[in-house]
């Protein structure tokens, strides 16, 4: 009788490590898109950075400016028309 609980308890272990799982990849992708991308332009990059709440979208987009201010117009979410 005591394997009901038992499994209980490891699906939800199993899925508590599949969410920290995702969030990881796409907290790691979108880290990625903001301080590494050669092109502010990377439609992957800019779609999770304008799904992220918005603190952290600002901070975002505030590294994007840092390093692409004086050379391209900003990518989706991170402008105010057209301008940094």
């Amino acid at each position: 009788m005591e394997e009901a609980p038992r499994r209980k308890r490891g699906l939800g272990k199993a899925l508590v490590a599949a969410l920290v799982a995702i969030v990881l990849v796409i907290g790691g992708r979108w880290y990625a898109y903001v301080a590494y991308a050669d092109d502010p332009f990377d439609e992957v990059g800019i779609g999770l950075n304008t799904m992220m709440p918005g603190p952290i979208r600002e901070k975002g987009c505030a590294m994007l400016k840092a390093r692409f201010e004086n050379k391209t117009l900003p990518p989706a979410g991170c402008g105010v028309n057209g301008n940094w």
